[in-house]
C-alpha cells in the first residue's frame, strides 16, 4: 500500500459515523450506490458548520448519506435534494427519521435535476452539494454557482473520479470533464477554490461576495 493510500485509509478510518450513518451506507452499497467517503462527510460537515448553513440543497439525494453528514455539521438548517430515483429518496426519508432529524428540515424533489434547478431562487443558499450524474457535473456546478449566496459554498464529492482524474493518460469523457472543470474554477477569479483528496476528493468553491 502506498503512503497516499495509507494516508486516505487513515483519513477515514479515525472518522466516527453514528450507527443511523453506518447502516444507510451499508444501504447504499447494498443498492450500488456509491456514497461519499467518512473522510469526506467529516470534511462537508466541517464546511457546514463554519458556514453555519441554515440553507442547503443537494443535487443526488442517493439513500441520505451525505444528507446526514451535511445535518451533522449544520443540524438547524433546512436541505432540500433532487434526485430522480424516488425510491432512493424513501429509503433517505427513513434514514433521516431514524438519525432523528426532524421530517419539516428535508425537501425531497423528485426528478431531473436540470428541470428543477432553473426554477430555484439565485443567491439563495449557503451550501450547493453536487453528488449526481457525473457526465452533467459542469452544468450543475454552474447552476449551483447561481444559486449559492455570496460567500455560499459549492462543493462536488467524487471530483478525482477513482483516481483517474490525476492521471492524464485518462481521456475519457468523465475524466476529461472534471478535469476541465477543475482547472477552470482554478483560474476563476469569482470563487476561492480548493481541491481535497480526501476521498475520491473534493472540490470547494466558495463564491466570492459581489
Amino acid at each position: 500500500m502506498s503512503d497516499n493510500d495509507l494516508n486516505w485509509k487513515y483519513a477515514d478510518d479515525v472518522v466516527t459515523e453514528s450507527d443511523a450513518l453506518s447502516k444507510a451506507r451499508q444501504q447504499s452499497l447494498e443498492l450500488g450506490i456509491d456514497p461519499i467517503s467518512p473522510a469526506t462527510g467529516a470534511q462537508i460537515a466541517v464546511i457546514a458548520a463554519a458556514t453555519a448553513a441554515t440553507n442547503i440543497v443537494e443535487i443526488g439525494t442517493g439513500v441520505g448519506v451525505s444528507g446526514m453528514w451535511l445535518f451533522a455539521g449544520a443540524p438547524g438548517a433546512t436541505l432540500t435534494s433532487i434526485d430522480t430515483e424516488l425510491d432512493h429518496q424513501l429509503h433517505a426519508k427513513a434514514n433521516f427519521a431514524e438519525a432523528g432529524i426532524p421530517t419539516n428540515r428535508v425537501r425531497l424533489i423528485p426528478g431531473r435535476a436540470l428541470d428543477v434547478l432553473p426554477r430555484m431562487n439565485e443567491n439563495s443558499y449557503d451550501i450547493v452539494l453536487i453528488d449526481a450524474d457525473a457526465a452533467s457535473v459542469i452544468e450543475y456546478v454552474e447552476h449551483g454557482l447561481r444559486l449559492a449566496r455570496p460567500g455560499g459554498t459549492v462543493l462536488v464529492p467524487h471530483a478525482l473520479w477513482r483516481g483517474r482524474v490525476a492521471d492524464p493518460a485518462k481521456r475519457d469523457d468523465l475524466a476529461t470533464g472534471f478535469r476541465t472543470l477543475i482547472t477552470e474554477i482554478a483560474a476563476s477569479g469569482a470563487v476561492v477554490s480548493a481541491l481535497s483528496p480526501a476521498g475520491d476528493g473534493l472540490l470547494q468553491l466558495t463564491k466570492r461576495g459581489v
